[in-house]
Order: structure tokens, then sequence, then C-alpha cells
């Protein structure tokens, strides 16, 4: 199967472009169902969109905006957590109405029924059209972590060590288990279109695994080579092993 590639020449070239999709996602369809993800490869992409919007207004009152996972264990108050961010970031800026941003909780008696209730609340909006997804270094799509069965619907996955330890510091949260509630692998690849976003040497190698390397749930972003409608968006310093 022939990937889509784009390489982009410098950082606002790449952003400039992320920010692009989303936003001629909208302006295509008033009623498209987007999905984001939040970090540092997405961060300024946000920026970029928020500036396109005060310069160029445009319709967001029928759109549903939603953040493809969620950590749990925290508070929503929390600065590092996928609402705060995502409303800070670019949800308020735009004035998405409150029905229209979808996200899971950070807290919940039964996260079980809350999985549910996630994807089951962007199935009857009629499924997702754009999907934004970050690349971790593992090739983690949100929090599916390797290992994670490709069939995996919304669920909450175990955190990864790294991020554990940076949230509990500045949390103070010493023993409270924490996680990540998110779409399931099978969930993310019936997004009617995705856009897979990496920059940054660091993710030159997982680049390389995951466009050209074997399909294997030891690399969950390999299986995006399979997606019909997925965009590849990487900077020279990403797809410098390519």
């Amino acid at each position: 199967m022939k990937l889509n590639i784009t390489i982009a020449r410098s950082e606002n070239e790449f952003d400039r472009l992320a920010a692009w999709r989303v936003v001629g996602e909208i302006l295509n369809n008033p009623r498209a169902v987007v999905g984001l993800s939040t970090g540092q490869t997405t961060r300024n992409m946000h920026a970029v969109i928020s500036e396109i919007f005060a310069t160029h207004p445009f319709d967001v009152s029928q759109a549903t905006i939603f953040g493809v996972d969620e950590v749990t264990g925290v508070s929503r108050d929390y600065a590092g957590a996928c609402y705060t961010m995502l409303r800070t970031q670019l949800i308020d800026v735009l004035g998405v109405p409150a029905e229209n941003f979808i996200m899971p909780p950070t807290l919940s008696d039964d996260f079980d029924a809350e999985c549910v209730k996630f994807s089951g609340e962007l199935a009857r909006r009629g499924g997702v059209d754009l999907q934004v997804l970050g690349l971790g270094v593992n090739g983690h799509l949100g929090f599916n972590q390797p290992g994670t069965p490709f069939e995996s619907t919304a669920w909450v996955s175990k955190m990864d060590e790294a991020l554990e330890a940076r949230i509990r510091r500045d949390t103070g949260i010493a023993t409270a288990p924490l996680g990540g509630i998110t779409l399931g692998i099978k969930d993310i690849m019936h997004s009617r279109r995705i856009l897979l976003v990496a920059k940054g040497e660091s993710k030159a190698e997982i680049v390389k695994q995951m466009l050209t390397g074997p399909i294997s749930i030891d690399n969950p972003s390999s299986v995006l080579q399979l997606h019909p409608n997925c965009e590849f968006l990487l900077d020279i310093q990403s797809a410098k092993l390519l």
C-alpha cells in the first residue's frame, strides 16, 4: 500500500500544515467530528489554529471536538489534564459549545461505563471524521502502549513510568492509581481520516519503524500502515532515517 507522507521543511511549516488540516476539515464539513491530541507536537498547531480563527473566524457551532485520551486519577483542574490543555489551548479560544467538547472524565467510580459512554457518544454523532494523533517514542497512540491488541476499544491503560513519575511530582499524588482512558486501536482505525504528526530527531527511529517495519502490537503506530486515509506529517528531523 502506498503511504501518504508529507515532510515539512521547517517547524513553522509543520505547524501550519497541521493546523490547516483541522481547519479545512471543519470548513468542508461544519458538522465534523474532530479528535485532537495533546503534547509538545500539537501545542503549536493549536496556537496556529487560534491565529487563523482570530484573523478569519470560522463557524464551530456544529462541530464536535474531542480528545483521544485523558489522564485518570487527577483533578480536571490539573494543568496536565488533557481536558484543561485542550480548553486552554483551543476550545475556549474558538468558542466551541460545551456540549460539543467531548472528553472522558479524569475521576470516576466506573471507568468501564465511562469508556462505553465516550465511544458511544462519538458514534451517536456519526463517528470520527478526522483524528489527529501524536506519536510516542515507543510507538504508542493515545494511551495505547506497546502490547495493546489491535482489536481494543476504549479502555483504561496503565501509564508509562516516566509520565506517571512526572504527574506524581506535579500533583503531589503519592500512591493513588494513575492511568489513561483512551480510545482503543480499533476505535482509532475506524476514523474516516487520520493525521499522524511527528517532529523532532527523538522520533526519527520510531517513525522509521512505524512506516517501514512490520505491523505488530509491539509498535502500535505500525497499524496505521493499513489505514486507507492516513497522512503522516513529519518534519525533516523526524524523517531523517527514511
